[in-house]
């Protein structure tokens, strides 16, 4: 029975934590959670949202079975194969989290572009708290996002933290009341979707280019990227309801 859900709602793939109790990770997970994605893009989505159906968004990882059934944080190219299907998917994500954000369910989310959480949320990279290392990526991604000194602060200390606090930090993007939540992170989803697939995608691949390897490393794809942008025929549709109807009047198809 698969830990992971997913549908489509138009062009939002929407895929859906669905491990009892709390959506621990394991091997078993992650591969569902892959194979999710991959569907949803099978299906032609052009936005991703990743969402839970349990209590908590994720409350971490399931520690029993480390070490013997789950093995991806001893095994590169697994982590690597997760990043490229997840994190690198070549769609807009947006994550909507609820309940406990911990540990590895902080570093799900942090492979999402954007991350809208509940009022009621609370966040932490808690590793340190059971001598662990965070293993799916988050301490370098929180320095990504928030700074060195903040991602040391927040992974060495395993602190719980509210959602206002991240958003303070630029770690999340939104909170909203948790009532709110469905809602607010679908029109978001549906709003990137909607929009042209291709700059979307470019834009990016831009932005990861510029977090992971500086400003220079963006730069030198810089023109390859609009290169790739020019040819699509939303750019096209872009340009031309720009001069016909005026700016923001665009109908784009994601082509």
């Amino acid at each position: 029975m698969t830990t992971v859900t997913h549908e489509m709602d138009g062009a939002v793939g929407v895929v859906t934590l669905a491990k009892p109790p709390h959506n621990l990770i394991d091997d078993q997970m992650i591969a569902d959670l892959i194979a999710a994605y991959r569907a949803v893009l099978a299906g032609g989505c052009r936005a991703i949202l990743l969402r839970s159906s349990m209590r908590h968004f994720c409350a971490g990882a399931e520690l029993k079975s480390f070490g013997t059934t789950t093995m991806i944080q001893s095994d590169q190219k697994r982590f690597t194969e997760f990043l490229d299907a997840i994190e690198d998917v070549p769609v807009p994500t947006v994550a909507a989290v609820h309940g406990g954000v911990l540990g590895g369910g902080l570093e799900l989310a942090l492979t999402c572009d954007m991350i809208i959480a509940a009022d009621t949320a609370f966040l932490g990279q808690v590793e340190v708290t059971v001598g662990l290392l965070p293993l799916l990526g988050g301490t370098q991604r929180l320095a990504q996002r928030a700074g060195a000194a903040r991602a040391k602060e927040i992974a060495m200390l395993g602190r719980r933290h509210t959602p206002e606090a991240f958003e303070r930090w630029g770690i999340i993007n939104l909170v909203v009341p948790e009532a709110d939540l469905p809602a607010a992170s679908l029109t978001w989803a549906r709003q990137l979707a909607a929009g042209p697939t291709a700059v979307i995608k470019g834009i990016k691949m831009l932005a990861n280019l510029a977090s992971r390897g500086g400003v220079a490393s963006a730069d030198q794809r810089q023109i390859e990227i609009n290169d790739m942008i020019w040819k699509a025929a939303d750019r096209q549709r872009g340009f031309d309801a720009f001069f016909a109807t005026g700016p923001a009047s665009a109908a784009f198809k994601g082509d």
